[in-house]
């Protein structure tokens, strides 16, 4: 079980609460959650007990209000000790699906920050997973492409699911910043197949 108190960046809470990052910063632009769970010191940061909350928030839109979801936020986040069931009159709001869909999430993103390692001695410090010369963020493209994870497997001899599902989990909680990588910077286990040019069809 990780820590509720755990900071995280609005690109890995977005992962771990399964909303966007464009979500979560409107949960802090508009005070979702109380102040006490985010910080934009430094840049912006979100403390994982925050994610269960904006899971729910987004989650349960087509349930209840817009005022009911931030009245049951904010009475269950400032109450004296952590429960996840509001129940006020005749409204009973169960949380505890998306705390335990939330601290799945959690769990899982420290275990691909444990299993993602970046070593200048392998493909330039490209983050790869560890004990391998598997480049995280081919894989997470590779599935974003559609590219089946036993595909994957049958690519990447002795690549298990779950190391694929952590990796496209790192991936997503630490997207790529600046540009595309090039032609040049391909990874050194790629192979050229052809450099076969095909004429081009002269214009009418």
């Amino acid at each position: 079980m990780t820590s509720q108190n755990d900071l995280l960046t609005i690109s890995e809470a977005a992962a771990v609460a399964g909303v966007t990052v464009r979500d979560v910063n409107r949960v802090i632009d508009e005070h979702i959650v109380p102040e006490g769970l985010y910080s934009v010191k430094g840049g912006r940061w979100l403390k994982a007990g925050a994610c269960t909350f904006v899971r729910f928030y987004f989650g349960a839109a087509d349930k209840l209000t817009a005022d009911e979801r931030l009245h049951v936020i904010y009475t269950l986040s400032t109450a004296e000790t952590r429960r996840w069931t509001y129940n006020e009159d005749f409204l009973t709001v169960h949380l505890e699906q998306f705390f335990e869909a939330t601290q799945a999430a959690h769990d899982k993103l420290i275990q691909a920050r444990e299993l993602i390692i970046e070593d200048p001695e392998i493909l330039g410090g490209t983050p790869i997973i560890r004990g391998t010369r598997v480049p995280v963020y081919d894989i997470a493209a590779s599935i974003a492409a559609g590219v089946s994870p036993d595909r994957l497997k049958a690519a990447y001899p002795g690549l298990t699911e779950t190391q694929i599902e952590l990796a496209t989990l790192y991936a997503e909680a630490n997207p790529l910043r600046g540009r595309p990588r090039g032609a040049g910077a391909m990874s050194s286990d790629l192979r050229l197949i052809t450099e076969r040019k095909v004429r081009r069809r002269p214009r009418a």
